[in-house]
């Protein structure tokens, strides 16, 4: 055990002893992210370095207080990527971290095509709240024997247990991609997404804003220049790329908030119609509804959903006392309680961080 590892461990047990909670964080870029902070603060960064990558076996492991851009380059000179295109949030010095990808468990426009990060999640090292060094899963696609413990950690917000080491599964770069724009209202955009999701094209992404809907198509070159022709639009030439990076990072000029203003995420089915609830931007097929709310409407969730199959965050807002995710069911909240009591059970890692009593 390497002295950084071994002192974050002396760490843990003497927290683990005293009762005393534990804030978790790699770089800080999605502290905003979540309920209120709370503990003492326990750094990851020094659990930094790429262990391994086989760019042939297209899996990489790499410790998780690694700067989540070091992993992208050294990802980018083989061409290969993280599909998922996890965001950065990276802003006023704070570093995005491999370990704070996994643990926040956000993805990026490509989500509705290629997966989420837990999807790719091979195996995990990690710390539990008895400072036990635990290791799940693998470095391979089949190595699930029992639980799948690893891909828990996807989203859990560092509440099970600490992230040591992370092996993902990473893809080639696409060989072409283009940018459509269509002309439609919401309701048109959503009906044509629907259309083209049930017909064999490369679409990667897609955003619907102010009567403007973005297309991303990525793939084979000839693959790419069918879907063209057959789908129409307005070919996106150099503006493409800082779209689709500002909206992975959230500096769109949609997502510049006023004060009083809230941003919540929803998730429903993609045939959902328009809610007319305020200024909405559409992604993932119509899957993700990004809302601007003011907070009061913000906060009373079952206004938001009245008659919806989904569930709504309070992605960002300056006050989270209403709650940040949606409360769970009770069977489910029975089951996320039992597993922390089993990872964590003196409650020292980042509490309330998902739920104020959790």
């Amino acid at each position: 055990m390497d002295s950084a590892l071994q002192h974050i461990t002396e760490r843990v047990r003497t927290a683990a002893a005293d009762g005393t909670p534990l804030r978790i964080r790699g770089g800080g870029s999605k502290d905003f992210y979540g309920q209120t902070l709370q503990g003492d603060l326990l750094d990851t960064r020094p659990l930094a370095g790429i262990v391994s990558y086989e760019p042939s076996e297209l899996v990489v492991t790499v410790r998780a207080g690694t700067p989540l851009a070091e992993l992208e380059a050294a990802l980018a000179e083989k061409g290969q990527y993280l599909p998922f295109e996890p965001p950065h949030f990276a802003s006023g010095g704070a570093v995005a971290t491999v370990g704070g990808m996994v643990a926040a468990g956000l993805n990026g426009p490509a989500r509705a095509s290629v997966g989420a990060v837990r999807d790719y999640v091979l195996g995990v090292q990690m710390l539990n709240g008895k400072a036990e060094l635990l290791t799940f899963g693998g470095q391979v696609m089949k190595n699930v024997a029992g639980y799948d413990v690893s891909r828990l950690m996807a989203g859990s917000l560092g509440t099970l247990g600490l992230l040591v080491e992370v092996s993902l599964k990473v893809l080639p770069k696409a060989v072409a991609e283009s940018t459509l724009v269509f002309e439609l209202d919401e309701a048109q955009a959503l009906a044509q997404l629907n259309r083209w999701g049930g017909q064999p094209l490369p679409i990667n992404a897609s955003c619907w804003f102010d009567g403007a809907l973005m297309v991303r198509l990525r793939g084979a070159q000839a693959a790419v220049a069918a879907a063209h022709k057959t789908m129409g639009g307005t070919v996106m030439d150099a503006q493409a790329a800082p779209l689709w990076n500002a909206l992975r990072e959230q500096t769109a000029p949609f997502f510049q908030l006023a004060q009083g203003e809230s941003l919540v995420r929803l998730s429903v089915p993609d045939t959902t119609p328009p809610l007319d609830l305020g200024p909405t931007l559409v992604e993932w097929g119509g899957a993700q509804r990004w809302l601007k709310l003011p907070l009061s409407a913000a906060s009373d969730r079952g206004a938001v959903l009245a008659n919806l199959a989904g569930h709504a965050t309070l992605f960002r807002a300056v006050d989270k006392s209403a709650g940040v995710f949606t409360p769970l069911a009770a069977p489910l909240d029975r089951i996320h309680r039992e597993l922390k009591k089993q990872f964590d059970p003196a409650g020292i890692f980042n509490r309330g961080r998902l739920y104020p009593d959790f």
